[in-house]
Formats: C-alpha cells, structure tokens, sequence
C-alpha cells in the first residue's frame, strides 16, 4: 500500500526538480539538494528508501503528519511529497544558515542578550506547536538552524522525527537525545509537552557556557544526574551570568514537570521580555568551551555549512530573494 495516499504525487520528481548535491545519508534516506525546473528555487529533497523504511512505516507517516498540520516562522515546512513504488521523496525547505553552535562560535561577539533572542523565538514556535498538541521530543542545538546567513536570520526548528501529537494517545516512549531529555522521560512515566520546556532549558544552559548542564560519559550515570536534577552553576563560567539568566534555568530545569515553567511562563520571564538579559561580550569563554564540548558535532557540520553558504550565493547570482534550506 502507497504510504501518505492522500500525500504522494505520481509523477517524476526530476521532471519538476533537478536533483543536485548530497547533503547528508542515514540508515534508510540521503538528503540532496534540488533546484525546481520552473522557479530555479532551491530546496531540499528527503530521499527515502522504502525496503529500508520497513517496519518504521509509521514514524515517517508520524514526521510528515506533523510537519502537514503547522505553519510557523520558526519551524521547517514540508512543501510537498513524490512517490515511486520504491522511493519517497519529501521536499523540505532549505535553511543555508547553518547551525545554532556555529553560528556562536564565528560570531567576534556574543552577549546574553543574544542567547535570549535565540531562547525567545524557540519559545515562540514551541508554543505554537504546543497550542496545536504537539511534542517535539528532540529539542536540541542541532535542530535549532538558521535560515540564512544574514546576521538577523531567524532560527527554524527542524527534525519532527521524534515529536508526536497528544492526541494519539498518551505519551510513555523514551526517546529523545541523552543529554536534553527530560527525568520524567527517563522514569518511564507519562510525559506531555513539558519535556520540551526541559530541554529548552538545558539549551540555554549550553548557551550561556559553553557545556551541557549534565554530563557524563557513562549514560547510566547521566541518567541518574538527570533523572535527580542535579547540575551546578560553576563559578569560573558563571560569575558573568545574570542572577536573572540562571533563574530562568531553574525554572525550567525543575524535576517535577509540574513546577516547570510552561511557554507562556518563561515568554513572561525578565531574561526574556523584561530587558533582564546583559549586554556583555561571554564570546570568548563560551566559544572555547562549545568547542571543547561539541568538537565532533562541529567539525563536518562547518565544512557543510560552507558548501551550503557557496550553493546559496550561486543562486543569488540569479535570483535576489534569500531561499531557505533545510537537511
């Protein structure tokens, strides 16, 4: 049975996009990019393996169902989707800004400020999904892209692999990434959209410092920090931190999801909308530790960061708007 039905057009992906550079591969898809035939914009084409896909049928129908149902500044759009009897083929937008972490690490400055703008426009776009029943599940600076490389660009939340709508039922499955998952997640419990608020919290965190708020090489270990909230403000990183900053944290890195700060909660904070946020340059010291912290992440996403930076610039040789890109 054809997957997305009511989804999938039959004809010839390349008749209408030119298939061009791989961005990336995983286990059962490859991510290119693709310029449309008429239009010339680019964008960015999710190729799925259908015999690979088996068995995983559903979380697919799960990104797709999720990614059809929002429309949002700040989070990535499916434009639309091909299908072949072996091949599925979903058209993404294409975010040519490059990661949140890079972004910091070649910026000359870097305030609180800054990170305050970044918190506020995931806030923004989680509520958003929030407000319409869905859990994202997978917050993380990985998933934080910009859409260009202009310095104003926005930040666009992507990758819904994991995220799921409340209204399919309870929520029990552990998923998400070790280090932003939330301790009712990993206790097994029911959890809801408040997992989303912890891992907010523990990307601010990572970027008022540099490193996550817990951290050990043993997941077991990891766990037992998250799962008892245990993390500290060190004085050598923090002593430049705003009382405010760090209570905005505690707010949302609360174990009990009850007495964590919901969206609108920590849209109302002073470090967010009261002008709480210092204007300070932490450049140097954040920087040093992002890359000491997340070396392995950074290294290949830099190089593709610039091939994507030089794609785009051809294409505005040719056209003036800035297009967006998304892998």
């Amino acid at each position: 049975m054809p997957l997305l039905r009511d989804l999938r057009k039959k004809e010839d992906i390349n008749a209408v996009y030119e298939l061009k550079e791989k961005l990336g591969e995983g286990s059962f898809s490859e991510v290119r990019v693709a310029q449309h035939r008429c239009t010339q914009k680019l964008v960015a084409v999710k190729c799925i393996r259908k015999r690979a896909l088996k068995g995983k049928e559903s979380m697919l129908e799960n990104e797709i169902a999720v990614l059809r149902r929002i429309n949002h500044e700040n989070i990535v759009s499916l434009e639309e989707t091909f299908e072949t009897p072996s091949k599925l083929y979903l058209v993404m937008t294409l975010l040519t800004g490059g990661e949140l972490l890079d972004r910091i690490l070649k910026r000359g400055s870097y305030t609180e400020k800054d990170a305050s703008r970044v918190i506020y426009q995931v806030l923004q776009a989680v509520k958003y999904l929030h407000q319409l029943g869905v859990v994202h599940r997978d917050l993380k600076p990985e998933n934080l892209l910009y859409e260009t490389p202009l310095e104003d660009s926005k930040i666009v939340i992507s990758d819904f692999g994991l995220s799921k709508m409340e209204e399919q039922g309870a929520l029990t499955t552990a998923c998400g990434t070790p280090a932003y998952v939330a301790p009712e997640l990993l206790q097994q419990k029911t959890y809801g959209k408040e997992v989303d608020l912890w891992a907010i919290g523990v990307i601010t965190f990572i970027l008022l410092c540099g490193y996550p708020p817990f951290y050990d090489d043993n997941d077991t270990q990891l766990y037992k920090l998250i799962i008892k909230a245990e993390y500290e403000f060190d004085s050598i990183y923090w002593d430049d931190i705003s009382d405010s900053a760090k209570d905005f944290i505690v707010h949302l890195l609360q174990k009990d999801p009850a007495k964590r700060f919901n969206c609108d909660q920590a849209l109302q904070h002073p470090w967010i909308s009261g002008g709480a946020a210092l204007d300070k340059n932490i450049h140097s010291s954040v920087s040093a530790q992002i890359q000491k912290n997340f070396a392995k992440i950074i290294i290949w996403k830099i190089a593709l960061h610039f091939f994507l930076h030089s794609l785009a610039n051809k294409n505005l040789q040719n056209k003036k708007d800035h297009t967006k890109l998304f892998i």
